[in-house]
């Protein structure tokens, strides 16, 4: 089995990666782990995930990385599994509104690869192995910090995590049709700014902890 760890920057796997040490890489038959960085945003991840994909042809890609969050009840450091993206900043914000790539009619709202204006993880079943809380997520190019724009992304996508990434993993993947696992670490609430409140150290801390129980719980069934 072909297992591809990937984030927007080395620094957010960097810790499995030391602690793993080609562990996994022996019997590379059968499994083995590779680590992977595709690079900030949407366009640099749609990209750098196509050319693994066709270059690769992983069994299993997991996006590891930190998010910011809405749900400020979660402790900042939290760990979870994202079941569903959306294109959260790609349309137009006209007479107060946010309309999207559907509500102007420019995509079909279950035209592959979305189903019902989402990008769902079809395989999350199969591979939340350490049954991680499953949250909805959407992917922005421009951090969000606006309250009203806030307000408007709560109402109309219903997301707990925010991230640059993670749109473009679902939507890869699913047009490739190569099962993957997006796992995302709280390190701040969306809209806060003052970066003495958020908790970087704590969520990648959390976040590769994770990885290596998920990696060492995928090898004993595989």
């Amino acid at each position: 089995m072909r297992i591809i760890i990937t984030a927007a920057t080395v620094a957010e796997w960097m810790p499995s990666f030391l602690e793993m040490n080609n562990l996994y890489t022996s019997d590379s038959h059968r499994f083995k782990v590779q680590f992977h960085q595709t690079g900030v945003g949407m366009l640099a991840t749609a990209v750098s995930l196509t050319k693994l994909a066709l270059d690769e042809k992983p069994d299993l890609v997991i996006q590891a990385g930190v998010a910011g969050c809405f749900d400020t009840a979660i402790a900042l450091g939290k760990v979870m599994v994202v079941k569903e993206e959306s294109l959260a900043d790609t349309g137009v914000e006209e007479d107060g509104k946010w309309k999207d790539i559907f509500d102007l009619k420019l995509e079909k709202s279950s035209y592959p690869p979305f189903e019902r204006r989402k990008l769902p993880n079809p395989w999350l079943t199969k591979f939340n192995l350490l049954k991680l809380p499953e949250v909805s997520g959407i992917t922005v190019n421009e951090i969000t910090t606006n309250p009203e724009r806030i307000r408007q992304l709560v109402k109309k996508y219903g997301p707990v995590t925010e991230s640059m990434e993670g749109a473009a993993l679902h939507y890869v993947c699913r047009q490739a049709n190569i099962p993957f696992i997006q796992i995302r670490s709280v390190s701040n609430y969306i809209g806060e700014r003052n970066k003495a409140n958020w908790k970087m150290k704590e969520a990648i801390g959390n976040l590769n902890q994770t990885l290596l129980q998920y990696i060492d719980t995928l090898y004993k069934i595989k």
